[in-house]
This record gives structure tokens, sequence and C-alpha cells, in this order.
């Protein structure tokens, strides 16, 4: 208690700071709970996504590039701002907008938030940093800590959207990786029954969706958009971008390569599947040759102490039992 009352300052007004940092844990952790405990139907998300996808496609070939209007979280006003800043024309703004598709977030409400949170984030945790530490005093931190404080936490508004993404763009590619082997495998079963490229990436796309839907989002997309774009090897190469991994770019090229030069599309996975096969076989014997290797300082601290115990522990009594007899 004597540490909480140092940190915060006395009287009421220090006490009703302490309930709501208190109310705001419970709710935070109520959130989390219920988050947790939600069950979400990848399949129906996937799906409305793809049929997002396909609208949008439709209308850009028909009415070539006419202006949609911006729904959800796009207002006027940060648009606007936005556009002044030339904040979403910008070869930044590219890149930023395919480290999002790569983190799964394509749409454009998508890209207009993370910019805006690069742009507030920065000046919000500086001004709650010059707040709390420079004149309300809830921090107890010497006068040469307090300005490197503040700085921190406004880099931190900086950094974090990128953090961010880079965390769900790492999480979905090893999500991609566990599904694009079975994948592989439907689609030679999908190839060998005569289904088309589109055709066969739609079935595996609805067989996958249960059990890795990240994949058979970007096959439903890739899908899509071998139907609707004039080109064939862009929607492909789309694919490539989105995903940013080097299994997949195989893949799509041996498919550009299938289409090209009229190698049959159920031989061609099928090497490519027993590649993937043969891969994943390495590196789980990689994995198996380094584990004596990483389990001998989990040995060393936990096993051979009690082991030691068990074994001398009787020994050292009797002979401290005898040395006490002999006194």
């Amino acid at each position: 208690m004597s540490l909480i009352t140092g940190l915060f300052p006395s009287g009421a007004a220090g006490e009703d700071l302490l309930v709501m940092m208190a109310a705001i844990a419970a709710m935070f952790c109520t959130y989390a709970v219920w988050q947790a405990l939600l069950v979400r139907d990848p399949v129906k998300a996937s799906l409305k996504r793809l049929q997002e996808r396909r609208t949008r496609l439709h209308g850009d070939l028909i009415e070539q590039r006419k202006k949609r209007k911006n729904t959800l979280a796009e207002s006027a006003s940060v648009t606007s701002l936005l556009k002044r800043l030339d904040l979403l024309r910008s070869r930044e703004a590219e890149k930023a907008a395919m480290r999002l598709a790569q983190a799964g977030m394509r749409s454009r409400e998508a890209l207009i938030t993370f910019q805006l949170a690069k742009l507030a984030l920065p000046f919000v945790l500086g001004l709650f940093g010059l707040v709390t530490i420079h004149w309300l005093r809830i921090w107890e931190l010497p006068d040469g800590m307090q300005l490197p404080a503040t700085m921190v936490l406004a880099v931190l508004g900086w950094a974090g959207p990128e953090i961010y993404v880079k965390n769900c763009a790492d999480k979905r590619k090893k999500a991609i990786t566990k599904g694009l082997p079975d994948a592989i495998d439907l689609m030679v079963i999908c190839a060998e029954a005569g289904l088309s490229l589109d055709a066969a990436l739609s079935r595996v796309a609805r067989e996958v969706a249960p059990s890795a839907p990240e994949f058979a989002d970007e096959l439903g997309l890739a899908a899509v958009e071998l139907t609707f774009l004039p080109e064939r090897s862009q929607a492909l190469q789309n694919l490539i971008l989105r995903t940013n991994m080097a299994p997949v770019r195989a893949l799509v090229n041996t498919l550009k390569q299938t289409e090209r030069y009229g190698t049959p599309l159920a031989h061609a996975l099928r090497v490519l599947a027993a590649e993937f096969r043969d891969e994943r076989m390495l590196k789980a014997e990689e994995k198996a040759a380094r584990l004596p290797a990483v389990l001998t300082v989990p040995m060393i601290i936990f096993i051979l102490p009690p082991l030691f115990v068990v074994l001398i522990g009787p020994a050292i009594l009797r002979a401290i039992d005898a040395f006490k007899g002999i006194n």
C-alpha cells in the first residue's frame, strides 16, 4: 500500500485516480475474457470479404474508374486532412497498404486508420507524458529523466502501429504456412478431376476455410481476380504481393509455367507438393536433431538437482547420523 500511495498523489484526487485506473483495468480484463470466449466464424467473414472484392472488381471493369463513396471508418474531415498532407497517394502510403494487405487488412478504411494512427499517436502519447509526468507528476521521476520518458512515449506512439501490423503479418504467414501443404494436395485432386485453375482455387478455398481461414481467404481472392482481371498473371502476382512468402511464390511460379508452356497442372502440383512434403520432413528432422541441445539447459536447471537430492540425499543423511553417533 505504501508503494501505491507513493506513486499516486495523496488525498481524494489520488484515491479517485486509483479507482478510475482500477475500473479501466477491470473493463479491459472483461473485454479480453469476452474476446477469448467469443466463437468466430471464419468462413462467413471470408465469404463477405470475397463478395466485397468481387463487387469492387466488377464495378471497376464496368464503370472504369468511377469514384465510390467511402463508408465506415472513413470520414470527410479525416480524408481531407490526409489528402492535404499527401498521406494516401505517396510512396510510403503504397508500402503501408502492402504491409496492411500482408496482415490481412486490405480495405481503404484500414489504410486511413493506420495513417491516422501514425500521425496522431505520437502527439497523443507525448501530450499524455507531459500531463502525467511534468504537470500532474503522477510518476516520480528524476528531473533528468522526465523529458526522455516523454520522448520515449512519443516514439512508441509512432512505432506502435508498425509493430502491430508486423506482428499480425507474421502470425498470418505462420497460419498460411501451416495450411499450404494440405491446400496443394487438394489442388492436385481438383486438377486431376478436370477443374480449371480458378474453379480449383475456389473449391480448395471452400474446403480449407475451417482449418486455414487465412490461406482460404487468399486463394478465394485469387480466384475472384482470375475471373475479373483482364490479365490472369496479374492476379497470381497479386497473390505473391499479398503474402510475401517463398512457398507461395513457388506455387505461383508453378501455376504460371503450366499456363505458359502447357504443362499438365496436376503433374506440376504433384511435384510441388512432394517438394513441400520433403521440406516439411527436413524441418521436422532439424527440430528433432536440435532437441537434445535445447533440452540441456532445462535438464541442468530442473531435472538434475532433484535427481541429486533423491539419489544422494539419503546417503548424506545417514552419514550425518553416523557422525553424530560417533560424537
